[in-house]
């Protein structure tokens, strides 16, 4: 098929520019509203095609040069084209978007855009490795964003150093390795402290290999992990190992984590996240707080410091394990931990029982439809839901709202993962006591 020219009239949810030829849909990924472009059906399914760039016409003013060198294939990221402003105006959009169209209901206030850094602010990846044993070289970094090939990354200018300049020499470092075919990735994590890299082996190192990953550490700055199994099996090289902890300063909070834990990928914009969902929350020293989808105690041990007492329930023990071990480190005797499967909607489980004056929660993309039944009988006068999908935000704010008797005070999105189509929300609850 010949190319053809297209006036980009939307951003679809997942960063591609959308446009409509011979009365259908075409989603076109690097082409931005209100460009005029010429570009090339690759793929035609049945409600929509797709097709890919061939050039920009006519560029939008929100347009910017890309800072890294292979955004056009990496699939880390896809709005490096489009300026920092107009992404996060983007995200505002598809978020009022989704509230509107799948749960019915509109925020009495929008509430202004929580920013951070635009670049290296990325303290969590997991980067692939491909062994080429033609060549003797291995590819690290991420996944190419049509195919499940990897781009060979030289610089990633989103994540945190010594992360950012790490691609290349890590590959260089694969291809010497006895067990380079046997090394399909390194999981990253940084913390105010330390660097570690999870590398995850199928096959057993050799004494060579483990001296090589030493004097890798040694020169760059990182630890070496290896994951032979299950995440439960990821240790040291040289036990025990260094201490992965991040502060929030302003609650006399530190938290440790193991490189494999969930953390927020954005460390300064999780400070500030905190933050703003407390301010919002604004839990009172008599108040009872509930905190679902607790994890380490991100929110739960900044809670404890204003609140009378905070319950922090978690679905996998080995978060509930160190978020006890985390309150019990920082001095904090008024929180309380608990195992709990919140995917589950258990009819009657003991903290159910409970009186809650507050409520803040933090689920998955699935979002958190099984507890909102809990939410409307524990007597929480205020809700604070933080989101990293607005479509399940949208569905359980429509519960929320239209069968709990509880009103959408406000909303808004936190730009957590700048130049990608991600979209991290927060939105405010309240009923009536």
């Amino acid at each position: 098929m010949a190319d053809e020219v297209a006036e980009i009239v939307d951003l679809a949810h997942d960063g591609r520019g959308v446009t409509r030829l011979g009365g259908k849909a075409v989603f076109v990924a690097g082409a931005l509203p209100g460009e005029q472009v010429r570009v090339h059906r690759v793929r035609r399914r049945a409600r929509h095609d797709e097709a890919v760039l061939v050039e920009v016409l006519a560029p939008s003013a929100e347009r910017v040069v890309p800072r890294c060198a292979h955004t056009e294939r990496c699939g880390g990221c896809a709005l490096q084209h489009l300026a920092p402003d107009a992404q996060v105006d983007a995200k505002s959009r598809e978020l009022l978007k989704q509230l509107e169209r799948i749960g019915r209901v509109q925020p009495e206030r929008v509430l202004a855009p929580l920013r951070g850094p635009a670049f290296g602010y990325r303290r969590r990846a997991r980067l692939g490795v491909k062994f080429l044993p033609k060549t003797g070289r291995a590819i690290v970094g991420f996944r190419e964003r049509t195919s499940p090939l990897l781009t060979n990354v030289r610089q990633c200018p989103v994540l945190v150093e010594p992360l950012a300049s790490l691609c290349e020499p890590l590959a260089e470092l694969v291809g010497t390795l006895s067990i380079a075919a046997g090394l399909p990735q390194f999981e990253v994590s940084v913390g105010d402290h330390a660097t570690v890299l999870v590398a995850r082996v199928m096959l057993p190192p050799t004494t060579d290999d483990l001296e090589r990953l030493r004097a890798f550490g040694a020169r760059h700055g990182v630890e070496f992990w290896l994951q032979p199994g299950g995440a439960d099996t990821a240790a040291p090289i040289d036990p025990p190992g260094s201490v992965l902890d991040y502060a929030l300063p302003e609650f006399n909070v530190s938290l440790t984590f193991r490189p494999l834990d969930f953390i927020q990928v954005n460390g300064a914009l999780n400070r500030a996240m905190v933050s703003h969902a407390l301010e919002l929350l604004a839990p009172e020293p008599t108040d009872e707080v509930l905190d679902l989808f607790c994890g380490l105690g991100n929110f739960t041990l900044p809670l404890a410091r204003g609140a009378r007492r905070v319950l922090g329930l978690e679905g996998e023990a080995g978060l509930v394990e160190r978020a006890r071990a985390n309150a019990l480190r920082n001095g904090i005797t008024n929180a309380r931990f608990g195992i709990a499967n919140l995917a589950v909607a258990e009819r009657d489980p003991p903290w159910g029982r409970e009186r809650f004056d507050r409520v803040l929660l933090d689920p998955p993309r699935a979002g958190a439809l099984e507890m909102l039944g809990h939410l409307a009988k524990c007597g929480a006068r205020r809700v604070v839901y933080i989101s990293c999908h607005p479509g399940t935000l949208a569905r359980d704010a429509g519960v929320l709202v239209q069968q709990h008797g509880f009103a959408l005070t406000a909303a808004g999105v936190m730009d957590m993962f700048p130049h990608t189509a991600h979209v991290e929300s927060i939105a405010v609850f309240e009923r009536d006591a």
